[in-house]
């Protein structure tokens, strides 16, 4: 690769041995992705900071990166943590995990990092204009930047986004480069759409229709009208974790669709392969003893729709509504937040169902959110039920 001469100085560590540790995990990636240079990046946003998912040996490497003198070079968020960093023993979180995650989160912020611990990073400060070069970690993010925001990563892994932070650099390839931002393949969708969950259901199906076809290309959706933020949120995290995609375009909704013209190769989606999608998400259970909405974090407007549900109302299973700090605080100032905890709902802020410590405390989660009903089962053994945003709030008063 061609390296700058400031580049250079820190892969021979002129710049202190955690720079060096981070430009050669950026230049291992870049030689084995055959990228050409490195490019400056606005903003990192890393993944990799639950506990639950770092274990000892990662702790370890971000204590000896902090220790190394690491310090971040452009503003760096974090994904969900294990636990609400302020509230955990609401959560039923075990003291010595909550002793190990916030060791994690002190090495992050002994890097200059801000731990905002949040998997939309644009609704919380961190949100990238058009055609800027960023390395997010977190898929569903990752997916949304490229798409609905027009800024350019790849979906990076927790070493390579701290890497990236640490130099203030990432490689050029992947969807760093046009050719790989292209739509080929056009999805027309014949089924109405209506709330998060429809377009989890479809962000499943056009994922598993590209798994079955044996290729990761890009798709042109169409037929979807203007989808709100919370639908297309919804949708990145499902099309990422079913498909592995980190982009699509839909004419007229995403910026870069009028670059480009539609696919040959095309498809449709019918009403009925959303109702598969949903019927596969839904296992044959009675009840639930876990809900949660809010994968990937609630908007300041879902939580305030969930206070309006609730209102003089008790929940009567555990109820978590995992959101992101700036979120919370923001519900706090308007009242939102004092009418779902009377409800007996738990706020479950920093973190999320899916990287939080709860395998074995549940049997059964009922969510509207397609990709946590993927973890629910893969990583906590769940049984799971796929709801309607509504719905979900429903079941959590039902007697």
């Amino acid at each position: 690769m061609n390296l700058t001469p400031e580049e250079q100085a820190m892969l021979d560590g002129g710049r202190g041995r955690a720079a060096q540790t981070a430009m050669r995990i950026l230049s291992a990636l870049g030689k084995i992705y055959g990228a050409r240079r490195m490019l400056p990046v606005r903003s990192v946003q890393v993944a990799g900071v639950s506990y639950d998912n770092l274990g000892e040996a990662g702790l370890e490497w971000l204590t000896e990166m902090a220790d190394g003198g690491g310090n971040v070079r452009v503003p760096t968020t974090l994904n969900p943590a294990g636990m609400d960093l302020e509230d955990w023993r609401a959560l039923g979180i075990p003291e010595d995990f909550a002793a190990k995650q916030l060791r994690v989160i002190d090495s992050f912020v002994r890097m200059g990092v801000t731990p905002t611990c949040t998997c939309t990073p644009y609704l919380a400060g961190n949100r990238p204009d058009a055609g800027e070069t960023i390395a997010w970690a977190e898929s569903s993010a990752v997916c949304y930047a490229n798409a609905v925001l027009g800024a350019r990563t790849n979906r990076e892994g927790g070493p390579s986004a701290l890497a990236a932070a640490l130099t203030g650099r990432t490689p050029e390839y992947g969807m760093h480069l046009d050719e790989n931002r292209r739509p080929r393949i056009a999805f027309a969708v014949s089924a109405r759409l209506e709330g998060s969950a429809d377009f989890g259901a479809l962000g499943k199906a056009i994922g598993i229709r590209l798994e079955t076809l044996g290729h990761k290309a890009i798709p042109w959706i169409t037929g979807v009208g203007r989808p709100s933020l919370e639908e297309l949120k919804s949708l990145c995290a499902s099309i990422a974790t079913y498909g592995g995609l980190a982009m699509f375009h839909i004419p007229d909704v995403t910026p870069e669709a009028g670059r480009h013209a539609p696919p040959r190769e095309s498809f449709v989606v019918t009403a009925e392969d959303l109702q598969a999608a949903r019927r596969s998400l839904n296992d044959e259970i009675r009840d639930v003893d876990f809900l949660s909405l809010g994968c990937p974090h609630l908007t300041l407007e879902e939580v305030a729709r969930i206070a309006e549900l609730l209102r003089e109302k008790r929940v009567t299973r555990e109820f978590w509504i995992t959101t992101s700090r700036p979120v919370k605080l923001e519900a706090d100032r308007l009242g939102y937040s004092q009418t779902i905890l009377r409800s007996g709902a738990k706020f479950a802020v920093d973190t999320c169902c899916v990287v939080a410590p709860i395998r074995g405390r549940f049997r059964a989660m009922a969510t509207d959110s397609a990709k946590a009903c993927y973890y629910a089962a893969s990583k906590n053994g769940f049984q799971t039920r796929f709801l309607d945003f509504d719905a979900v709030v429903a079941a959590a008063v039902k007697p």
